[in-house]
């Protein structure tokens, strides 16, 4: 019988939180810490069998294994983003048959949005979590000039993005070989020519990149509270 895993990425160095915070995925959001809002959501969902979390240091990987789902096995991640997705691709059981990859530092995911993503990756093989650009977007030229993007055909990406398993690790296999930089892992998929859904979310599912991010989501989740969280295990 085939199974899903998710994802966890934790491992990233959170610089431009410029210190605020010493880890931005153990940092207190509405009582309790950043990573352990992914963990409920993904949990109350019960769309994944197996979590990876990917950790940056051995103090973090501590911290973050006493709010972990699971089962999970813990992975050390890699210098970039894409080498944390790889080394947790390479650790996943040969019964993975689809794969969740979720950024820890976008503690508002929806268990109904994971459900829903869960159906459509079944059917698609590759979809991401996504809202629509409302802003204006323009390239600006090396020659200084501007050019308007079609902004009805714009989205912003989000995590998770949900993939079948041998078609992210092909991608990724591919990213390795070509030595090409990426920045999620639809961009990987783009490189098989493979067509990927998109899932529009209509909430709120913002990044904690600095500071203000922080205060932002405090304000969200005040307004809607979080799933329920499992609780650490008491010190023995």
């Amino acid at each position: 019988m085939s199974r899903t895993a998710a994802i966890f990425l934790a491992a990233g160095s959170g610089s431009r939180m410029g210190g605020a915070v010493a880890d931005k995925v153990l940092a207190p959001l509405a009582g309790r810490p950043v990573f352990s809002h992914s963990a409920a959501a993904f949990m109350q969902s019960a769309v994944a069998d197996l979590y990876v979390i990917v950790y940056r240091d051995q103090r973090q990987m501590m911290e973050l294994a006493a709010y972990a789902p699971t089962p999970s096995v813990l992975v050390r991640g890699g210098r970039e983003r894409q080498d944390s997705v790889a080394n947790a691709l390479a650790a996943l059981p040969a019964d993975i048959a689809h794969v969740f990859i979720h950024d820890c530092a976008r503690p508002l995911i929806r268990p109904e949005q994971l459900v829903a993503l869960h159906k459509i990756v079944r059917r698609e093989h590759a979809v991401v979590l996504a809202h629509r650009v409302t802003d204006t977007i323009k390239e600006h030229r090396d020659d200084a000039h501007l050019r308007t993007l079609d902004r009805p055909r714009l989205w912003a990406m989000e995590t998770p993005q949900v993939f079948n398993r041998d078609l992210i690790c092909r991608a990724y296999a591919r990213v390795a070989k070509k030595k090409l930089h990426i920045t999620d892992d639809a961009q990987a998929v783009e490189q098989l020519d493979h067509p990927i859904a998109l899932l529009e979310n209509s909430f709120p599912n913002p990044k904690l990149t600095t500071p203000a991010d922080l205060a932002y989501v405090e304000f969200l989740l005040a307004r809607e509270p979080a799933p329920d969280a499992p609780e650490a295990p008491a010190a023995e």
